[in-house]
């Protein structure tokens, strides 16, 4: 699934490719990935130019000039930009064209993908009752310390909560607890507040390094707009064999129902 340094890629792509683009025409080819009234959605999106573009945790919103195109990417969403003659597939789900004779489409196998729109002052910051993003002021070791309070919840679950922080997946929570040598399975009322700091630390400096390069292409993730991840190759331990930092052999367990990879040795 993209977290988000890959969706934060894909918003800067897009941004850099359709800024000032409008929308000629939607094509609406499964229903089910809109969440208003598709015909509803179809005709207010047409006219619509693209004017700014942002990220809240793991959505995309598309700033247009009356109305916010919200999307979320789930497990295999994926855009791209293309000419009409281009060919497409069964999983092309949702195309706009453009006033500049291409394509935005949008491809996703499983169909977990969603869209919506809403008014263009509509509130990303309380969407979805969404933790603060990482690189806010919000999220602190004293914001840590609260939220974590009375709670007895593992590591791994806790940094996966959406409503704890914002944007963080699978991946990420594995190398951030790695660079902190904490346990995904660790009980987060079993942490110090230098803990706690490192937390705000580690992430801050992972999800930067991942955002500059690129994401991580794992699987079946790419931005599909000419940007390729590449953090995959400083992954310390998710999905690994030897730890990078010890060389020992690297453990997996499921936690919550996540694969969730960890080194016995530098993690206590």
């Amino acid at each position: 699934m993209p977290e988000l340094p890959e969706v934060e890629t894909v918003v800067r792509t897009l941004e850099h490719l359709i800024s000032g683009r409008r929308i000629e025409h939607v094509e609406i080819r499964w229903a089910g990935m809109i969440e208003n009234d598709p015909q509803e959605f179809a005709q207010r999106l047409c006219g619509q130019t693209f004017r700014k573009f942002e990220r809240r945790g793991k959505y995309i919103f598309f700033r247009m000039d009356d109305v916010t195109l919200i999307s979320h990417l789930r497990m295999e969403g994926k855009y791209y930009i293309q000419k009409p003659e281009e060919p497409t597939d069964r999983h092309m789900h949702v195309i706009f064209d453009l006033d500049d004779g291409t394509q935005l489409r949008y491809r996703d196998t499983r169909k977990f993908g969603r869209m919506r729109i809403e008014d263009i002052d509509y509130d990303r910051i309380c969407f979805h009752d969404l933790g603060p993003e990482p690189f806010d002021e919000a999220f602190s070791p004293a914001y840590i310390h609260a939220y974590r309070k009375g709670r007895t919840m593992p590591l791994k679950t806790l940094l996966l909560d959406q409503h704890f922080v914002a944007g963080i997946g699978n991946i990420y929570a594995d190398e951030i607890l790695a660079a902190c040598g904490l346990r995904p399975g660790r009980s987060c009322a079993r942490i110090t507040r230098k803990d706690e700091e490192n937390i705000v630390q580690e992430t801050r400096q992972i999800l930067k390094a991942a955002i500059a390069a690129g994401g991580t292409t794992i699987r079946s993730y790419t931005s599909q707009l000419g940007v390729t991840g590449m953090f995959q190759t400083e992954c310390t331990v998710h999905e690994q064999k030897i730890c990078a930092r010890c060389g020992q052999e690297i453990h997996m367990k499921r936690i919550g129902g996540r694969s969730s990879y960890y080194c016995p040795r530098c993690q206590k």
